[in-house]
């Protein structure tokens, strides 16, 4: 049930990067759903791929305009007057846009929510891993460690420009000022080891989406898994592969969605082993929801924490269970036996065993779609966004 209150004017800003992601794809929801519900919203973003169009000049600039764009300062506070907006709503700062966007809509009393998609307020690298594992010095330690080992795109001077701008607006208190929407329990928890940041302007909702499948019961659906996303080794493509060799003729056909640096070593493993995976390349969203909607599970052998996979909740909305590496948020947001099952990060056999859970359980189906109307459902999201709203705006 929708509640009937305010309808808010919110100002919501993004940056996109020059490769597109998950995070574009949830803004352009949430917009769409505020509009729904017939909220007034405004659009501010900038795209990375202006970079490419600078001069050496304009270039010159950039780390400055990194850690404060004078110009994001002027436009926000424009806006803001002009439209009488109630609630600023930030899904990512950088490169172009810079966190003087806080600063604009503070000094003018409108308060700021900004949705937490990745750990670089944490980590400049942004995803707590570096040389094949997991990290966290620079919680730990502090932010200079990432310079000592190049975390940001493994450049040591771009690794400076990103701790500088980090070491600054923290010096300036304004994460404290601020509210945040994580995405999962695991995301608060993380982001909240950054001190200045109270757990009272900390909140939890997740990504959704809406369902564009009919539901199929677990025994009319193909003998099928689903991998779908970048084919890297960060993403466990080759343990998958793997575990699809170790099967041998008993293991299921597993439909690979996806390109990335080791799509060439894929197909060689896969044609020398002569092992029972499709590899489809480049495969449209709707149409990864559609092989969802018939296969047995999606299977994400993550070797990251990841910030919040979308193609989970895809899979939910069809009622498709999820086999993944019980780790980070992907382990945070999977119930064990309920919505899927989880197997150590880059253990072979717990992932072939949990493949092989999925034969048994052809309850699981309906128990997944349920658990998507319960918590990922467009009607439960506004309704946990427009909470956040009221909340943030009596802090």
């Amino acid at each position: 049930m929708i509640m009937n209150t305010h309808k808010f004017k919110i100002l919501m800003v993004h940056n996109y990067y020059q490769i597109p992601g998950g995070e574009d794809t949830v803004v352009t929801n949430e917009i769409q759903m505020l509009k729904k519900y017939s909220h007034h919203v405004l659009f501010y973003s900038k795209n990375n791929s202006e970079l490419n169009e600078m001069s050496k000049f304009q270039k010159l600039f950039l780390p400055v305009n990194t850690i404060f764009n004078f110009r994001t300062y002027r436009d926000i506070k424009r806006i803001i007057k002009q439209e009488k907006i109630d609630i600023v709503h930030v899904h990512n700062t950088l490169n172009l846009i810079s966190p003087s966007v806080y600063y604009a809509a503070l000094s003018l009393g409108v308060p700021v929510v900004q949705t937490v998609h990745n750990f670089r307020l944490l980590c400049p690298g942004a995803t707590f891993y570096r040389d094949g594992h997991i990290c966290e010095d620079c919680v730990e330690k502090g932010l200079w460690c990432a310079i000592k080992h190049n975390c940001y795109r493994n450049s040591k001077w771009q690794t400076l420009a990103c701790v500088i701008n980090t070491r600054f607006h923290r010096m300036m208190g304004i994460y404290g000022k601020i509210n945040y929407i994580c995405l999962t329990d695991f995301n608060r928890e993380k982001l909240l080891k950054l001190r200045q940041i109270k757990a009272n302007k900390v909140f939890v909702k997740p990504n959704f989406v809406e369902s564009t499948q009919p539901f199929i019961p677990g025994e009319k659906r193909k003998n099928q898994f689903v991998f779908s996303g970048r084919l890297d080794k960060l993403k466990g493509i080759d343990l998958l592969l793997r575990a699809w060799n170790e099967m041998g003729e008993q293991a299921p056909k597993l439909i690979v969605c996806g390109t990335g640096p080791m799509e060439e070593w894929c197909r060689r493993f896969v044609e020398k082993n002569k092992i029972n995976v499709e590899l489809r390349g480049f495969v449209s969203n709707e149409d990864v929801r559609e092989i969802l909607a018939n296969s047995k599970a999606l299977i994400l052998p993550t070797r990251l924490y990841e910030g919040f996979p979308m193609s989970i909740v895809e899979a939910y909305s069809v009622g498709t269970p999820i086999i993944c590496s019980n780790l980070g948020n992907p382990g945070n947001i999977v119930t064990e036996g309920i919505t899927g099952y989880k197997f150590k990060c880059d253990d072979l056999d717990e992932l072939i065993l949990a493949v092989r859970h999925l034969y048994c359980c052809e309850n699981m189906f309906s128990e997944v779609l349920e658990e998507y109307i319960r918590k990922y459902s467009i009607e439960k999201n506004y309704n946990q966004l427009k909470v956040i709203y009221e909340r943030i705006q009596m802090l």
